[in-house]
């Protein structure tokens, strides 16, 4: 099965985030956009793993967030990685306070401590709105187009889940295997 660790977006911030989606949509770029119900925060991606191991991941979740309370997020706008003539990820930005960066930070400890590969670059918080088709480029002035899109509205983190990923035909879906509560 395919594990990731994530912020899920309380309603408010998917909705900007949907109205943002559904103007790029219009675009007609060669990118796969994600669905407006897949839409988070990666803090961790595992990939796949052994059913055994999952009791040991949410071990190392509750433990991570232990004494971590809610935290303010900010949508920062629109970009793309890497950011050059071939970008293969469009995105927004999030700006988040320090603690994200501090959880984050024990999450992946916790997970090399589990055997996982740490990330081995900088974390940017951000949600992925789309990636660019195989083979194909994004059109001349797509950098222009996404400098257009607005800054979003702050919202309050306050859970974090372990989803299992499930891919389709119509790209991949989410199930919740393990939710903590930030208080």
């Amino acid at each position: 099965m395919r594990l990731f660790i994530a912020v899920p977006l309380p309603e408010s911030a998917r909705a900007e985030t949907s109205a943002v989606l559904q103007h790029l949509r219009q675009l007609e770029w060669p990118v796969r956009w994600v669905r407006d119900e897949g839409l988070h925060v990666t803090v961790k991606f595992f990939g796949e793993v052994t059913t055994d191991r999952v009791d040991a991941i949410v071990e190392m979740l509750d433990f991570a967030t232990r004494g971590t309370g809610p935290m303010a997020l900010t949508l920062s706008g629109a970009g793309a990685f890497p950011p050059s003539r071939q970008p293969r990820v469009i995105h927004l930005g999030v700006d988040a306070e320090p603690g994200l960066e501090l959880l984050q930070d024990r999450i992946e400890r916790g997970g090399e401590q589990l055997g996982f590969p740490p990330e081995g670059r900088t974390f940017r918080p951000h949600l992925t709105l789309g990636r660019v088709r195989e083979g194909h480029r994004l059109p001349v002035g797509w950098e222009s187009e996404l400098e257009r899109v607005p800054p979003g509205s702050p919202f309050l983190a306050d859970r974090i889940v372990l989803f299992e990923s499930h891919l389709g035909e119509g790209g991949p879906s989410y199930a919740v295997r393990h939710e903590v509560t930030l208080r």
